[in-house]
């Protein structure tokens, strides 16, 4: 575990390392929650727009996902893992570059990758197959997650669990779903 840290710091110094003035002002927005609230509320209206009713209850699902992966980060393992974040950690704080503050103490596993990689796979499972476009989401949650490593708040492993709890989450959440929703199908037929 101990050489699994000092890779993780070390990946870690070296991608913080590489900031330029010019990616300042991008990474400070990419990394913000409520710059992307406009892109939410297009997907949202696209979606029900397509899908109608079932479309409420895609977005309905995805929500559900992205709270689910954001309680699970945040309220269940970070406070278990209490791993320090970068700019908290006594060793390396001085060396790390913050774009944005700091932020909470701990770090593992990054709110920012669980809750957009539970929304790209959310509603790529469920309407990806009408909308293909909605793939760009993937790069679109990494872009962001690795926005978290810029600013200096997340190791690139809160990173990476961050993304496996929002794929589980939105997979789970998807899952339930299409069953309640065939229960409810072979329902109607009787």
């Amino acid at each position: 575990m101990e050489q699994l840290t000092d890779w993780d710091t070390r990946l870690f110094m070296a991608l913080n390392g590489q900031h330029t003035p010019w990616l300042d002002p991008v990474m400070y927005w990419v990394t913000d929650t409520y710059f992307w609230y406009p892109m939410y509320a297009v997907l949202i209206f696209l979606i029900i727009r397509r899908f109608k009713m079932s479309g409420v209850w895609m977005v309905l699902t995805a929500i559900l996902a992205v709270g689910l992966a954001d309680y699970a980060a945040s309220g269940v393992m970070k406070p278990y893992f209490v791993r320090l974040r970068p700019c908290h950690t006594a060793e390396i704080k001085n060396a790390v570059y913050v774009l944005r503050g700091c932020g909470g103490q701990y770090g593992f596993v990054s709110s920012h990758a669980s809750t957009t990689f539970a929304l790209a796979t959310g509603l790529f499972m469920l309407a990806g197959n009408r909308f293909r476009w909605l793939a760009w989401l993937f790069p679109w949650a990494a872009l962001v997650s690795y926005s978290r490593i810029y600013v200096g708040v997340h190791y690139p492993l809160d990173i990476l669990a961050g993304a496996g709890v929002g794929v589980l989450c939105a997979w789970l959440l998807v899952a339930i779903c299409r069953k309640l929703e065939l229960g409810m199908r072979k329902a109607e037929k009787k």
